[in-house]
């Protein structure tokens, strides 16, 4: 191969390197705005899988290892978020309502349940934090004020400055997209008090057991049932408007 043959190879290659290098540049503030969207609901999505995970195995650890009553099996497993949450709130120090929510509804179940000595109290105590939520998406979505739209804005509008703008005129224009803001925050509201529901009637008809996994599984069944309802009638119907409305700016 020839030397002049090698330099235009060389040329061809540092150009294409320059090209790819350009490019790379203009996609990275796309793709920091995608890491920022997905980052915030892997946070929020890590504190519910330890808070459903750590006791599941620290009850079968204490109740089938140790040979620790039902009733106190539960006591010592609910104990460890809460002392998480306590742990939580000391760090963030500021007040953070839906910790708050969570540690007084642990709080005082463990305490009623030390006082009755029912462990299914302790299981159906659980359903006080979704259940209080469900009502407020409820209310939230009836008086027109949906709660989850601020978590739903930024993954639709991905960052970006045009459907950032189209979101504000269509939330106080389009009755259509208002519509749809509510769909979204009460589907989710429907599926935590379904769930509620469920955990309760589990609670005192089914083995503790059975129900201190399968408790576990229904807030999970209500997560995924809400994320595909709510995709279908409300989620594809905002990111189309919200395209079309930055599309004509």
């Amino acid at each position: 191969m020839s030397q002049t043959t090698i330099d235009a190879a060389s040329t061809r290659t540092t150009g294409a390197q320059d090209l790819a290098a350009q490019d790379l540049a203009v996609q990275a503030p796309a793709a920091t705005g995608a890491v920022g969207v997905r980052h915030p609901l892997l946070q929020s999505l890590s504190p519910l899988l330890v808070d459903a995970g750590v006791p599941i195995a620290s009850y079968y650890l204490l109740s089938s290892a140790f040979g620790l009553s039902d009733l106190a099996a539960l006591a010592w497993s609910s104990a460890l978020p809460a002392v998480r949450t306590v742990w939580g709130l000391a760090g963030q120090r500021r007040f953070n309502a839906m910790a708050v929510l969570m540690l007084t509804t642990n709080v005082v179940g463990l305490l009623l349940s030390l006082v009755v000595g029912d462990p299914r109290l302790m299981i159906a105590k659980d359903s006080g934090v979704s259940s209080t939520v469900g009502i407020a998406f409820l209310c939230s979505a009836l008086v027109g004020r949906p709660l989850l739209s601020a978590a739903l804005k930024p993954w639709l509008t991905r960052g970006g400055p045009a459907e950032l703008a189209a979101w504000e005129r269509l939330s106080t224009t389009c009755p259509r997209f208002q519509r749809a803001e509510r769909r979204f925050t009460a589907v989710w509201g429907a599926a935590l008090l379904t769930e509620c529901v469920l955990r309760v009637i589990g609670a005192y008809t089914l083995p503790v057991h059975t129900m201190v996994w399968l408790g576990t599984v229904l807030l999970l069944l209500a997560v995924v049932s809400a994320i595909v309802v709510s995709g279908r009638v409300s989620v594809h119907a905002l990111e189309e408007l919200v395209d079309a409305e930055a599309a004509r700016g």
